[in-house]
C-alpha cells in the first residue's frame, strides 16, 4: 500500500477545513472571530492557496474540538483502540462515534434523567437526522407531530422543520443517531414482501 507523502496530506487539508466547517454550519466570519485567524486567510486556507501550519491549525482545532490529527488526516499507528470524546450540549451528552468530517456522522446521544421532563423548545437547522432509541422512553416533537418513541423505535425526519428531542418521562434516554447534510438520508430496509406501492411508514 503506497504511503501518502506530505504534500499529499497537505493537499487534502483545506477540503477537509472545508467540509468541516459547512457540516458544523459555521460561516468563515464566525470561524475568524473565534479563531483570530482573519477572514481570507481561512478561506486561501480553504481553497488549497495557502498551506497548512501548526500556528494555523492549532486554533481550528481548539474551536472545531477535534484532535489535531483529525484535522490533517494522520492515522493513529500502533493503537487500535477508538478515543471517543464525548460533547456536552444542551445539558445532554453526544458521544461522537464517527471521525471524517462531511458526509453522515454517527452519535450515540444520552439524555440524563430529570426530576419533571422538560417542556420542548424546538429548533431548526440544515440536515437530515435518523435515531434509533437504545433505553427509556424518547419525546419527539417534530413539526406538529408530538411522539413517543419506546426501545427499539426509530425515526427519521427533515431537521429544517422545528424539532426536538427529550425524555417522554424524566427518565433518562440513551440513542443512536445518524445526521446528514441536506438530502443525505439513511436507507433502511424494511419488510422485503412489503409492496412498493405502500411507501414507508414515519
Amino acid at each position: 500500500m503506497d504511503r501518502k507523502t506530505d504534500d499529499d496530506v497537505l493537499d487534502a487539508v483545506g477540503p477537509r477545513l472545508r467540509a468541516l466547517r459547512r457540516d458544523r454550519g459555521i460561516t468563515l466570519a464566525a470561524l475568524a472571530a473565534t479563531t483570530g485567524v482573519s477572514e481570507s486567510t481561512l478561506s486561501r486556507l480553504e481553497s488549497g492557496q495557502r498551506r497548512a501550519s501548526l500556528e494555523l491549525l492549532l486554533p481550528l482545532a481548539r474551536a472545531y474540538d477535534v484532535p489535531l490529527d483529525d484535522l490533517v488526516g494522520a492515522p493513529r499507528t500502533g493503537d487500535p483502540r477508538i478515543h471517543l470524546k464525548p460533547i456536552r450540549r444542551f445539558g445532554m451528552t453526544f458521544v461522537p462515534l464517527s471521525r471524517r468530517p462531511g458526509g453522515v456522522h454517527a452519535f450515540k446521544m444520552i439524555i440524563p434523567a430529570r426530576p419533571e421532563p422538560l417542556e420542548p423548545t424546538p429548533q431548526t437547522h440544515e440536515g437530515f437526522e435518523w435515531l434509533y432509541v437504545l433505553s427509556g422512553r424518547l419525546r419527539l416533537v417534530t413539526g406538529e407531530r408530538d411522539l413517543t418513541l419506546p426501545p427499539g423505535e426509530a425515526a427519521e425526519f427533515d431537521t429544517s422543520l422545528p424539532h426536538w428531542l427529550g425524555s417522554a418521562d424524566g427518565g433518562a434516554v440513551e440513542l443512536l443517531i445518524l445526521f446528514g447534510q441536506q438530502g443525505m438520508r439513511a436507507h433502511v430496509r424494511t419488510d422485503p414482501h412489503r409492496s412498493p406501492q405502500g411507501g414507508s411508514r414515519r
